[in-house]
Parts: C-alpha cells; sequence; structure tokens
C-alpha cells in the first residue's frame, strides 16, 4: 500500500508595510473624483469586510515610512497615483521574487529531514505579476536547488490556485514515491488597488494584500512526524452562472479584478453541490453523512476567506459552527484575502491554533474566476506536540 504524500513545513510571511483597515477606507474616500454612491460604498466595504489590518510591498502607503519618490500615493494631495502596468509589474519581479525565496527557505529550513538537496519539484504559484525567468527558476538559484529539479509555475488561476498546486504535488508524488516537492505561493495584489466609482473595484481594494506561503509535499517515510496533513483528495466544481460575476484581466494601469457583491449567494447556493463529489469520494465520509452533519465529520476547515459575506454563507449552509470557522475569519481580520496564499495561511493557523489530533478531518476550500470551487480532503497528521 503506498503511502500517501503528506504537507508538511507550511510557513508564511508577509511584508513589513501594514495597512489599518480605517486608514486605507478615508484614503480611498477622499479621493478626487469619487461619487457620493461611492463613498458610500467605500465605508460600507471597508468596514464590512471583516478586515483589520493588511500588509503590502508597497513602504509609500505606510505612513511610518520614508518615500523618496511617490508612485502610488500623493503625500502632500492625499492622491491615489495611476502607475501603469509595467512600474507595477517591475515592482512585483522584484519585490514577488524576494518573498517566493525567503519563503521557500523558511519551509525547508522548518523540516528536520529534508534539504534543499532533497527537492525534485518547484511549483510556483501566482496571479499578480508576470515575468520570465519566474519564480521558479529564482528559488532553484537562490537556494542552491539541482539544475534537474522539475520546475512548474500556476500562474493568472486567482485565489483558488493553491488547490490545484498542492493536487499536482500530491501526483508527482503517487508517480514517484521518492519525490520531494516544494510548493510556493506569492500574491502582491496591493500592486492593483486604484481609486474606482466601479464597485466592483471598491470591493476588491476593501479585501486584497499581499502575502507568501511555502510547504513541502512528499510520500517518503520521514523519521520526523512532524505536525501536517496527509493529501487525501481534490475535487474541481463550475459553479453555474458565475462566470461574470468574478474575473480577473490585465489594464493599462494594473490588474483589473471583477468581484460582484453575488459572488457570495452563488457560492452559498452552489456549495453544496460543488462539494458532493469530494465527500462521495471518501468511503468513511459518505457513511457517515447519512447519520451526521457534515460538520461533525469533518472537524476543521480550511475556507479561503475571500470575504466575510462569503464565510458566512459557508457556515450557514454547511451548518458549521464558529469554532470552525475562526481560522479563516482570524486570517481575514490580520491579513486580508492574498488570493492563492490565503489558504494556506489558514491551514497553518489550524496547526498552530486549534489542537487538531492526528486522524482528525479537514476540508479545504478556496473559489476563484470562474466561478470555480477548488477543495480537497486532509487528514491531521504527526504528533500534537511535534514542534
Amino acid at each position: 500500500m503506498r503511502t500517501a504524500a503528506q504537507l508538511r513545513s507550511i510557513q508564511t510571511l508577509v511584508p513589513e508595510a501594514t495597512l489599518e483597515q480605517h486608514a486605507v477606507s478615508e484614503i480611498f474616500a477622499r479621493q478626487p473624483g469619487v461619487s457620493r454612491l461611492a463613498k458610500r460604498l467605500i465605508a460600507t466595504s471597508f468596514d464590512g469586510a471583516g478586515v483589520q489590518t493588511r500588509h503590502t510591498v508597497l513602504d509609500e502607503l505606510d505612513p511610518s515610512s520614508e518615500v523618496a519618490t511617490a508612485q502610488f500615493l500623493d503625500r502632500e494631495s492625499g492622491a491615489l497615483l495611476e502607475p501603469g502596468t509595467a512600474a507595477r509589474n517591475d515592482i512585483y519581479a522584484r519585490e514577488a521574487d524576494r518573498l517566493f525565496i525567503e519563503a521557500a527557505r523558511r519551509s525547508l529550513d522548518a523540516d528536520p529531514d529534508l534539504s534543499a538537496s532533497d527537492v525534485t519539484h518547484v511549483v510556483t504559484v501566482s496571479c499578480t505579476g508576470f515575468h520570465a525567468p519566474g519564480p521558479d527558476y529564482a528559488i532553484v538559484r537562490a537556494l542552491g536547488l539541482s539544475a534537474a529539479v522539475q520546475r512548474y509555475h500556476l500562474g493568472f488561476m486567482g485565489c483558488y490556485a493553491a488547490l490545484p498546486a498542492l493536487r499536482a504535488a500530491a501526483q508527482f508524488c503517487r508517480a514517484d514515491p521518492e519525490a520531494v516537492v516544494l510548493v510556493v505561493s506569492v500574491e502582491l495584489c496591493t500592486l492593483h488597488l486604484r481609486s474606482s466609482n466601479d464597485p466592483d473595484a471598491i470591493i476588491a481594494s476593501s479585501l486584497f494584500a499581499d502575502g507568501a506561503a511555502a510547504a513541502l509535499v512528499s510520500a517518503r517515510d520521514l523519521p520526523t512526524r512532524l505536525p501536517g496533513f496527509t493529501l487525501d483528495g481534490f475535487h474541481t466544481s463550475l459553479i453555474p452562472d458565475g462566470e461574470a460575476d468574478m474575473a480577473w484581466t490585465v489594464g493599462d494601469t494594473g490588474f483589473e479584478m471583477v468581484l460582484s457583491t453575488r459572488v457570495p449567494q452563488l457560492i452559498g447556493t452552489n456549495i453544496d453541490d460543488a462539494l458532493a463529489p469530494l465527500w462521495h469520494g471518501d468511503d468513511h465520509i459518505a457513511r457517515e453523512l447519512g447519520r451526521q452533519r457534515i460538520g461533525e465529520v469533518v472537524q476543521h476547515w480550511a475556507v479561503h476567506p475571500g470575504g466575510r459575506s462569503i464565510l458566512d454563507r459557508v457556515q450557514e449552509r454547511l451548518g458549521l459552527d464558529d469554532e470552525q470557522l475562526a481560522p479563516a475569519r482570524e486570517v481575514l481580520r490580520s491579513f486580508g484575502n492574498m488570493s492563492s496564499a490565503t489558504v494556506l495561511f489558514v491551514l497553518q493557523r489550524i496547526l498552530d491554533h486549534e489542537h487538531p489530533q492526528p486522524g482528525e478531518r479537514v476540508a479545504a476550500m478556496a473559489f476563484g474566476p470562474g466561478l470555480t470551487a477548488e477543495s480537497a480532503l486532509l487528514t491531521v497528521a504527526g504528533t500534537p506536540d511535534a514542534r
């Protein structure tokens, strides 16, 4: 019997510059050309987002920083500037590589059994910038990985992309039981925030942030039982009639997010159907669902916090308790929506703060353009005191 691939050594980090939600709301509300209706929507969206602080690579947005040349914010007038997409992408190429390398290094340093020489595959994930050679190459060069490491980049998929990355890693391990896959996600969403009267842009501005996460996936029989998860199964579903409600396109002054107010309702209405194949693919869960609610069968929930309304709808529809949604809500409150990296932050928080016991089940899910719903089933591995 093959050993299941295990997700271990999850590490997360954020840029140093911190954005206080109330301060960012004031900046957006006082921009020239913002209509009365937009000001009301800004106040409502920022107050109701469930976010308290976020982080950004744009030091100039932090009032305590010193800035030689303004690119995004004129401090004298308080006006948000509109750098072109090329200027934003130049910052991405520099700052994203730094975070990719640091997150990958931390994940390797956190694992007593695996080192750079063990890595056979690198999977990088990002949707907030482009450059080649890309972050996969930067990680190999900076950390001294073998030049023969297989490299893959999942780009422009949006908030759900970490789950396909983990699925690919699990498949590599199934094909080669000795494989060690380094998965790294970095998103610099704040590079694309802009002033607008458009409701979709306002909602995006109230939620998105920068962050990085990395982890190792392997089916090797390793001596140290680190806290982590076995990767049991994955499922992809397309939510009907949602294609126009969440999208991600390239504009002249940054990438442009479509995130309509219908998204929470669409997810809430369709979440049961989207997850049903995942439950039915697991013999134990399929059997127990006839006798118990899903929240009793699956103890932990790593729900991508795309926004407070999305978490509210998922909790209500699936009958989950407040404790089960606490990791997702706390990540949203402290870090905002960091696109694809966010679900790894939630999984790490479950390990660090929820005292999971080996054998307990975990459901992970994330939503993105399409409207695509990606989900995964995991099992808590390792020992409770293995730190």
